[in-house]
């Protein structure tokens, strides 16, 4: 058992963090990694950008549970931690609820490096985490109910249509400047070629009805 979990690696919504340091806190994946390898983590989960902001940098106390530190900065050290890790199979499991869409966006590039060469697993109401997948399963009422990759879905204009459509939205209309006409995501994503396989974000399998 112990040796699976040493190829499992998970981000949580809610990531626990112990009263130790930032820097603590990241090498725990690896208690005999070197200094550099867990500072390139925490570059790679964007840490970096607000840890040389704390008082004592990597050395900082992150109080019991994190509470020092915001939603998304223990969402970003959580992240840190997986990358060093380096495990077979990664779950990520509302990995970055917590962020805001700027934050978001700063640690997609983190985020794909870190499925790079492994089977991951990505469970997420925030759509846009997820439209370079292999695969995307649909669940609604604890069923499958569409199934495919991110273009597919689209066309079918079924719920996954549904749901990202409101999202776009949503979104749109937060940063939208008055009197700009919206692009509708059907249209925008027209003409665009779904990522390979190997595109970088990792491969999630496909998963049978």
């Amino acid at each position: 058992l112990s040796d699976y979990r040493s190829h499992l690696g998970v981000v949580f919504q809610d990531n626990f963090l112990f009263n130790g340091t930032v820097f603590e806190n990241i090498a725990y994946a690896r208690p005999h990694a070197l200094e550099s390898e867990v500072l390139r983590a925490a570059q790679i989960a964007r840490c970096d950008d607000f840890v040389r902001k704390l008082s004592e940098g990597y050395e900082t106390v992150v109080g019991e549970r994190g509470v020092k530190l915001s939603g998304g900065e223990r969402q970003r050290v959580a992240i840190a931690r997986a990358i060093l890790a380096d495990p077979r199979i990664l779950i990520l499991d509302e990995a970055t609820s917590s962020l805001d869409s700027e934050s978001e966006a700063a640690i997609q590039e983190g985020l794909a490096e870190l499925m790079k060469g492994r089977t991951t697993f990505v469970i997420a109401h925030r759509l846009s985490t997820i439209r370079r997948a292999d695969a995307i399963l649909v669940l609604e009422d604890g069923r499958i109910v569409e199934q495919g990759r991110h273009q597919e879905l689209l066309a079918l204009r079924g719920r996954y249509h549904a749901l990202y459509t409101r999202q776009y939205d949503l979104e749109s209309n937060l940063f939208r400047n008055p009197g700009e006409q919206e692009t509708p995501p059907e249209e925008a994503e027209e003409g665009a070629r779904p990522a390979p396989a190997d595109a970088g974000v990792g491969r999630i399998p496909f998963l049978p009805t």
